[in-house]
């Protein structure tokens, strides 16, 4: 198995969300924002927000240098390898997020940059099984499999509790 950062894993860094992972946490998730789903993939993530009745901007554009002002927040699971300039964007952005990423990105040197941020945490009920694509495709007969948890990682959603268990 590939390890996080291997070039092997960045070269297959495309998983992803089924569906059930944002029906999830729909609850928390405000219907009258306009969502960015910014990391494209291939498409499906943006329109199962969709189907869930939320106004989502989902088009294959660029995190890094689209201006903020277009949406309200984002809701995403962006590639794990990039995660830490993701974060380093999403401080210049500071705006409102949901982010699914591993459990272990919170001990890592760039995460301690939110640390004053009230971060807030929600954590599925169990190991989220992500969709596996190379080249585009969905691997067929994929293992399903995931063999490290994720949290959804929220900034500015004004949670009930910092920390809230899906049950």
């Amino acid at each position: 198995m590939a390890g996080f950062h291997t070039k092997t894993f960045k070269k297959h860094d495309s998983y992803m969300t089924p569906k059930h992972a944002w029906e999830d946490i729909k609850q928390f998730i405000p219907k009258d924002k306009l969502i960015w789903e910014a990391f494209y993939g291939d498409g499906t993530s943006g329109k199962h927000l969709t189907d869930l009745d939320f106004n989502v901007l989902h088009e294959d554009r660029d995190f890094f240098t689209d201006p903020p002002d277009k949406y309200d927040l984002i809701v995403s699971n962006p590639p794990f390898s990039d995660a830490k300039n993701v974060m380093n964007q999403l401080l210049i952005y500071d705006k409102p997020f949901i982010l699914i990423m591993p459990s272990s990105k919170i001990n890592t040197s760039y995460f301690r940059a939110w640390k004053d941020k009230n971060i807030q945490i929600i954590i599925p009920r169990k190991r989220i099984h992500f969709i596996k694509l190379v080249d585009g495709k969905v691997v067929e007969n994929q293992k399903n499999a995931c063999n490290f948890d994720c949290f959804y990682y929220c900034y500015k959603m004004e949670l009930p509790k910092d920390i809230i268990w899906l049950e």
